[in-house]
């Protein structure tokens, strides 16, 4: 994005600065923001991923990461938030890929709901990402406004930082998977609500519900309809060692089944 600059932070008042950005896009209670001050000064003195992006010199987004396993190898990115569109995001990811690869990391990892369609396809076609794994009520009960209400399944993203297709995204190029004609179709939105399909195909589209945060403020009903009949169906695929291959046309997972 033109204009935006990002960089490490360190002292108190930057951080003070995230939690105050990272609690307003989570809407969260006064003194509950996604993460500490006290927390991130920890992490950023350690030398950890602690990050922050600014456009005509005002903090619009933020991105928080630490050191995970495999050791020497491996970033484990916590939170990423931005107030305002238009490549904020994008721009934070392309430096935290940057800031890895300096230091000899391969791969750069993040949990995130699975539900919301934007996301999905963010870090599956923007990026290259893959799910690797389903984590049911990952974080337990959720207090903030995004996520109140429901449960707090999450996928853990995989991003392989050296794969072709990777460096072709971070250089603009979004990742597209093919969908062969005989693809089943495992989810389907109809009307808001989801219905089952087949999973018998050697690959399966997982549709997803245009605004999950939505449903969870108009129809709690439907939204906690989608979040147990994506855990039995994307659940249990991956369960299965299916793997999750590309996200298509912004509203289905592709998923392709083990021979």
């Amino acid at each position: 994005m033109t204009g935006v600059r990002i960089r490490e932070l360190h002292r108190i008042e930057e951080l003070a600065e995230v939690y105050r950005l990272l609690g307003e896009i989570w809407r969260a209670e006064p003194g509950s923001a996604p993460i500490s001050v006290e927390l991130m000064r920890a992490l950023s003195h350690a030398g950890n991923y602690l990050t922050g992006a600014y456009l005509d010199g005002r903090m619009v987004g933020a991105s928080v990461g630490f050191l995970a396993a495999p050791v020497g190898r491996a970033l484990h990115s916590h939170i990423t938030g931005t107030t305002v569109a238009n490549g904020v995001g994008f721009a934070l990811k392309r430096h935290q890929r940057a800031w890895a690869l300096e230091r000899g990391l391969d791969t750069v990892t993040w949990t995130y709901d699975p539900l919301v369609r934007r996301n999905a396809h963010f870090n599956l076609a923007k990026l290259g990402a893959f799910p690797t794994e389903y984590l049911p009520s990952f974080y337990g009960v959720m207090g903030d406004a995004i996520n109140a209400g429901d449960e707090s399944d999450r996928v853990l993203a995989t991003w392989p930082l050296t794969a072709p297709h990777v460096a072709a995204a971070a250089a603009g190029a979004p990742y597209l998977v093919d969908v062969p004609a005989d693809a089943v179709v495992g989810l389907r939105d109809r009307d808001g609500l989801p219905v089952p399909g087949r999973t018998d195909g050697k690959v399966v589209l997982i549709d997803l519900p245009a605004d999950i945060e939505g449903l969870r403020r108009t129809d709690p009903g439907a939204a906690r309809a989608w979040r147990q009949a994506l855990r039995e169906v994307l659940g249990g695929l991956m369960a299965r060692d299916a793997r999750v291959v590309g996200f298509h046309r912004k509203s289905s997972y592709v998923v392709q089944l083990p021979d």
